[in-house]
């Protein structure tokens, strides 16, 4: 068993600056080679007994400060996961952000709650999960499901479909199974630079990050990669049973980039957010969706007043159903 000089010893300071705390997660090799994930730690003075535990997005990794703040002001302590492949756990022999399935982001997730509730004795843990960690966290928690791991969920604009057209939905996804399925590095799409370009500080926008882990184009697309993101859509949309409560907020409205450059600033341009809407109840039985007016794909960015729109609904809804610590006898 981990002794607690031996646990603090696996911290370090992380580049984000005084207090904020990293150690790697060592995982099992895949063909790839070396693989590892990083736990980011962020705690209130004193500690507490509650914990929060983010998951990133695609082409991203834990950088919101503001996001961390906002939980430690509360009274959680404050982790984040950058997954395998992305972030400050992307290796140069790697392939960016790639698995060919969802569950094997289980061995990190399992193992940061470990350490979260065993190792650091919090009895009350909510996850949060943002786009692409919408979708993996909810997975996730609805296979813990009746253990009592997760006692809340919290899904900032969850990609619960492609934002495509139905012919791209469901003939494309039955292509990229079989590309997926026989060349699953076959490079099958590319992101657009918009979003990324208005969000960075080098190009007007109001936030600082490294662009090597979050360029504005993103990494490639390939086939194996969205095959199991597919996979995963398809299992949401045949119904879940999370059984916590579940936040679920995105933008109202979501915009073409290209076509309407002016609605950058105030719309989902990544997501179609009546996708979010739409499935958000079948994750369980007790969803609450909030849709936030002026919000962009990233709800913890957005301008303001969107963002303390955002802030403000989230602790509405965590103070009404997020337990307290337990009591100590």
């Amino acid at each position: 068993m981990t002794t607690e000089s031996e646990h603090q010893d696996a911290y370090r300071e992380d580049f984000l600056g005084p207090g904020y705390e990293v150690r790697a997660l060592p995982l099992r090799p895949d063909d790839e080679g070396q693989v590892v994930a990083t736990l980011v730690r962020s705690a209130v003075p004193g500690g507490s007994r509650r914990a929060v535990l983010y998951v990133h997005g695609f082409v991203d990794y834990f950088f919101q400060t503001n996001l961390a703040e906002a939980w430690r002001e509360a009274g959680f302590d404050f982790y984040a996961l950058d997954l395998r492949k992305y972030g400050r756990s992307l290796g140069e022999h790697q392939t960016p952000n790639y698995v060919t399935s969802l569950e094997d982001y289980d061995e990190e997730l399992d193992e940061a709650a470990r350490i979260i509730r065993e190792d650091e004795g919090h009895d009350v843990l909510v996850v949060m999960g943002h786009s692409t960690g919408g979708l993996i966290t909810s997975l996730w928690a609805h296979r813990w499901r009746g253990r009592g791991i997760v006692d809340a969920l919290v899904l900032n604009s969850p990609w619960f479909d492609l934002n495509a057209s139905l012919f791209q939905r469901t003939l494309g996804t039955a292509a990229v199974h079989r590309i997926g399925t026989l060349k699953p590095r076959t490079v099958v799409g590319k992101l657009g630079t918009s979003y990324g370009r208005y969000l960075h500080r080098e190009t007007g926008g109001d936030w600082d990050y490294n662009l090597a882990w979050k360029p504005h184009g993103g990494f490639p697309v390939v086939a194996g990669w969205l095959r199991t993101i597919r996979a995963g859509h398809a299992l949401l949309n045949r119904g879940l049973a999370i059984d916590c409560p579940v936040f679920v907020a995105c933008s109202d409205a979501t915009s073409n980039p290209v076509r309407e450059p002016e609605r950058i600033s105030s719309t989902d341009v990544v997501l179609n957010v009546d996708h979010i809407a739409g499935r958000a109840p079948r994750l369980g039985r007790h969803v609450t969706l909030v849709r936030i007016e002026g919000g962009i794909h990233d709800l913890a960015l957005s301008p303001q007043p969107a963002r303390s729109r955002f802030f403000d609904e989230l602790a509405r809804w965590r103070d009404a159903y997020v337990p307290e610590a337990r009591a100590t006898s």
